[in-house]
């Protein structure tokens, strides 16, 4: 318990930290002591651009590296993320084709949800379905899926942008780069909704999830209902992904870098895990994009082009690691 509280508290006040100081980040310079002041300049910028992009990079960092640990657990693979199980890929595929075909303009979020998310869970039973053998689950056979479930949903992104419209083809270019922006609170309501709900379902079950990283045999042999955890795994997991991918675009290692790096520190009790992930997770990707925003300032760097130059040496690392072990 005394852990659990330690851990805890620390995440809390990291992810406090990240949402105190990240709006004060940017590259315009600002009197604070106008931001209560309606109608000011300050007030406009505080209020309508940065807190709401800091809020929706706490959610979505959240729920990426939720989702990094679920897979992990579920596929006991420490490389078995959003990414590289092509969910992420299937999230973008349906919004890709929601904006070429104008169901998400305007401001419209629904189709793009609906889409996104439809993806997301379309492309993770097709990865599950083709790598699973009776009652096993081979989870290099998983990844394998994935990668190449990937490059398909990749090819045929490119298709769709090559035949939209113009508007629309730069529409797709800007939102496949993978970033956070300023929206509207409704919006971060909508997304709310749809994160906190599950990832509350995640944490409440996390016991579920220590049995599974262990082996399905294992967690049968504790009576627990395999087949119905792993239904509600991948449930949650669609719903974690595609509705972060449907309004950031995909934000890649995000689900890898997080989990690692607590899993390290804190070991792999997913009653401490999930929670500090997504806090942790959340303040991550605030702070890469504070870094983004300001760096090249005026001009401002996608926050999945940081999280893939931090990504891409990490995911190499942890190859090697696991190569050294297994030699």
């Amino acid at each position: 318990m005394k852990r659990f509280v330690v851990v805890m508290g620390v995440s809390l006040a990291v992810t406090a930290m990240a949402l105190v100081l990240c709006p004060l980040v940017g590259p315009t310079a600002m009197d604070w002591r106008q931001v209560g002041v309606a109608g000011s300049m300050e007030h406009q910028i505080f209020w309508l651009a940065r807190l709401p992009r800091v809020l929706l990079a706490l959610l979505a960092g959240g729920a990426l590296a939720m989702a990094g640990v679920l897979f992990q657990a579920m596929m006991r693979d420490a490389l078995a993320t959003p990414d590289t199980l092509g969910v992420s890929s299937g999230a973008s595929l349906g919004a890709v084709l929601a904006i070429s075909l104008g169901w998400a303009d305007a401001g419209r979020m629904g189709g793009l949800w609906v889409a996104s998310l439809s993806g997301a869970g379309a492309v993770l039973l097709l990865v599950v379905a083709l790598a699973s053998a009776g009652r096993r689950l081979s989870s290099f056979t998983l990844l394998l899926a994935g990668i190449t479930i990937n490059s398909m949903c990749v090819a045929l992104m490119l298709f769709l942008q090559s035949v939209t419209t113009l508007g629309r083809s730069l529409a797709i270019t800007r939102w496949l780069m993978g970033g956070v922006d300023a929206v509207e609170y409704r919006t971060l309501g909508f997304l709310a909704l749809l994160i906190l709900p599950a990832a509350a379902v995640l944490i409440w079950r996390a016991g579920d999830w220590n049995l599974l990283a262990v082996g399905q045999e294992w967690a049968r042999a504790k009576g627990l209902d395999t087949g119905a955890r792993l239904r509600l795994g991948y449930a949650a997991g669609s719903v974690l992904a595609g509705a972060v991918t449907a309004i950031t675009g995909p934000i890649g290692f995000a689900g890898l870098i997080v989990p690692h790096a607590l899993r390290m520190l804190i070991g792999p009790d997913h009653r401490l895990l999930l929670p500090a992930s997504f806090l942790l997770g959340g303040a991550f990707l605030a702070v890469c994009d504070a870094i983004g925003r300001t760096v090249f300032a005026p001009a401002e760097l996608p926050v999945g082009v940081i999280t893939a130059l931090l990504g891409g040496p990490f995911f190499l690392w942890v190859l090697a690691s696991r190569a050294t072990i297994k030699g």
